[in-house]
């Protein structure tokens, strides 16, 4: 037969333990992305109510919403933004750091016939500092004409063209025009932009211009008392390439995006409301004041967090193996970031809302600031929303944590796998070599010709686990199986030796016959061989009785019996037969019932007289009785006479053995009368005992029976026991 192969038990364990470890981590991960998603909604929610805080300083105040009359809506909208310190106008950027990234190109929108946009562009940084208006206008021209003092006009140059509404709330226009590199001059210009209406400058917009690669760049201020109410302007940039002609080659403007016949205004954010909020502002946080129109009238602030940069002395193990669980993790972060990427999230739906009369907050993702929390509270002057302010923070602290409680998980995983592995590595080991310990030892209790060498086993059966169990079921089962083996080695001998008996009287009876004459005497001879032939079938009977009992139980039918009244008809019988011996009742004197066959348990006793009479001395007592517990009664037969060796009291029950010395009668003693008493009173549902008594003077047998209850049956008892 080929061996079965499979797993080894150490294998399984491993196996199973290790499945564990990474189910253990990933529900931790489960946990943590549950607490992170809490962490984000608290912080939602504190910075809604940071929101509510501020807009709760701004209800009210609709004097700070209502400066600017114009709609800006399909113009471009080109926000001044508020300056540290002033710029200097020396036509170079190097002092308009803070500003500088905010700058708007412009392309190429020509008079006439359509031109290449390549062809004139410019970019447009502003400022403000102190009411003052500072611009750096940056153009891509490669050829430039300055104005010719000789001559009047103001249109036959490179100059820059400024539209705005004045305090008198008209239309003012102003030429920027330069000479040479340096310092422009401004005029008031008429509505064909040609001749200056005064016939001085006007110097309180100073600039100037410089030459840089590619075309030139100049810077100029405004002031803001120039400008009207709307405190708006337009700005373009006209190009003239031939000094011959001086013919205008292209204007480039800050015009509307909806094609109105207006220059794109250049709004300018609310000091007021600027001072309000300065103080608000908090690391890792940037505050936005809108206005019903999606103006920005204030914004102090920045969420974007410097990147921390790590010495790679300062890394230790355990960051060492966060890195490596990173390789890990990082598809499980594209994950995440991809769900966050694909949700709408932008700042315009919560502006929508905010406006709409609801708090809101929403979660929004780049790679650029990573993920960033958005949340609007509205403005309300008197039941008008006016505006909303714009709270965006992002989570950094959030993924720092996320990151620490990672690195503890991986750290915490990686060390306990290496402990668990360890543990089940010497569990295994010790594991494995008690089962092969038990294996030896079992598979040596049988010679290879099939007999038993030893009856109990010693391995493991001292153990309390289910190794320890094995083990004493399978040295119960050797020591059953030794005792069934001694039954069979020993029939031999027992039959030889009680056959041999009424085989030698049958041999000497019929050899008297062939020589006994006699009537009389051949009479006797022939009586002495009946008794012999009558022995050997007694033997066999008894034999074959004993091998078929447990059959002839299992056909019998049980019936309910008053066990006292069985027990005292057959005392009174047992003083008729057994007249040599006194017979006393001891016990309960009261009926009591079981559920057995009456049969059997007459025959119970009979065996228990039987080894009682065979054991004690003519004119002896011997005492009959009766016990009984809520569950069980007990019948015990105690005879004086010698006693049960102490080796041999666990084994008086089992079948062919007899704790006899020789007697001087020839009965037959099989060793089978206290077996047969053992196997009906376990067929009831019972048990038996064998004690000395006390003085040690004697023999108790005891046979336990279930008491019989009215709304119990003999099935259940006998599942019970």
């Amino acid at each position: 037969m080929d061996a079965i192969r499979g797993p080894r038990l150490g294998t399984k364990l491993l196996i199973l333990m290790s499945f564990a470890l990474v189910v253990i981590p990933w529900f931790s991960y489960l946990y943590l992305s549950e607490m992170e998603d809490f962490l984000v909604d608290s912080q939602a929610n504190a910075q809604l109510l940071t929101a509510e805080g501020i807009s709760t300083l701004l209800n009210g105040r609709s004097d700070l919403f209502y400066e600017l009359p114009l709609s800006p809506e399909g113009y471009e909208q080109l926000y001044a933004h508020p300056l540290q310190k002033p710029i200097r106008i020396d036509g170079r950027d190097n002092d308009w750091e803070e500003v500088l990234e905010y700058n708007i190109g412009f392309g190429n929108l020509a008079i006439g016939d359509d031109t290449d946009p390549g062809l004139n562009q410019f970019y447009l940084a502003l400022g403000e500092h102190n009411d003052q208006i500072y611009a750096l206008v940056t153009v891509k021209d490669d050829a430039l004409v300055f104005r010719d003092r000789n001559i009047l006009r103001l249109d036959l140059s490179d100059h820059l063209r400024i539209t705005f509404t004045g305090q008198d709330e008209t239309i003012k226009k102003i030429a920027l025009t330069m000479t040479e590199p340096g310092v422009t001059t401004a005029y008031l210009i008429d509505n064909d932009w040609r001749y200056a209406i005064q016939g001085e400058p006007e110097n309180r917009i100073p600039g100037f211009m410089s030459e840089v690669e590619d075309g030139y760049a100049i810077e100029f201020r405004i002031p803001l008392e120039l400008l009207g109410s709307a405190r708006q302007f337009g700005l373009a940039v006209v190009d003239v390439d031939n000094p011959e002609t001086r013919a205008i080659e292209s204007i480039t403007g800050t015009l509307p995006s909806a094609g109105r016949e207006a220059y794109g205004l250049v709004l300018l954010k609310s000091p007021e409301v600027l001072r309000i909020i300065e103080g608000l502002g908090y690391s890792g946080a940037n505050i936005q004041v809108i206005d019903a129109q999606r103006r920005v009238r204030a914004e102090v602030g920045s969420y974007q967090s410097a990147p921390q940069q790590i010495k790679e002395t300062d890394k230790s193990w355990t960051d060492t193996w966060f890195d490596l669980a990173g390789i890990i993790m990082d598809p499980l972060y594209t994950i995440i970031e991809l769900n966050l990427r694909a949700s709408p999230l932008v700042d315009d739906e919560v502006i929508k809302s905010s406006l709409a009369g609801t708090p809101t907050y929403q979660r929004r993702y780049s790679k650029e600031d990573g993920e960033v929390i958005v949340a609007a509270h509205p403005i309300i002057a008197q039941d008008e929303i006016i505006g909303t302010v714009l709270l965006k923070q992002n989570t950094e602290r959030i993924l720092e944590l996320r990151r620490d409680a990672l690195k503890r998980i991986v750290n915490f995983s990686v060390i306990s796998l290496f402990i668990f592995v360890a543990l089940i590595l010497m569990f295994s080991v010790r594991l494995t070599g008690r089962i092969r310990k038990l294996e030896t030892e079992a598979t040596g209790a049988i010679d290879p010709y099939g007999r038993l060498k030893t009856n109990q086993l010693t391995a493991e059966t001292n153990s309390g686990d289910e190794i320890g169990d094995l083990a004493r079921s399978i040295s119960g089962m050797l020591s059953r199986l030794h005792q069934h083996n001694q039954f069979l080695e020993n029939m031999p001998r027992t039959l030889r030796h009680e056959i041999n008996n009424p085989l030698n009287t049958l041999s000497t009876s019929l050899q008297n016959l062939e020589v006994e004459e006699s009537p009389i005497a051949r009479q006797k001879y022939l009586e002495a061989a009946r008794r012999g032939v009558n022995r050997i079938g007694m033997i066999v009977q008894n034999l074959a009785d004993a091998a078929s009992l447990e059959e002839a139980l299992e056909a019998e039918e049980l019936e309910v019996i008053d066990v006292y009244e069985l027990v005292q008809s057959y005392l009174n019988n047992c003083q008729t037969i057994h007249s040599d011996r006194e017979f006393r009742y001891q016990g309960i004197d009261k009926t009591i019932k079981a559920e057995v066959s009456d049969f059997r348990v007459e025959q119970l006793l009979d065996k228990l007289i039987d080894n009682a009479v065979d054991f004690s001395e003519p004119g002896s007592t011997i005492t009959v009785g009766i016990n009984a517990d809520a569950n069980n009664l007990t019948l015990f037969v105690t005879n004086q006479g010698p006693t049960i060796a102490p080796d041999k009291v666990d084994n008086v029950f089992d079948s062919m053995v007899s704790i006899r010395e020789s007697k001087e009668d020839n009965r037959l003693h099989f060793g089978m009368g206290l077996y047969v008493v053992r196997i009906i009173a376990e067929h009831h549902g019972g048990s038996v005992k064998a004690s000395n008594l006390f003085d040690g003077k004697g023999v108790s047998i005891k046979a336990t029976l279930p008491i019989y209850h009215e709304h119990t049956s003999s099935k259940e008892v006998f599942a019970a026991s």
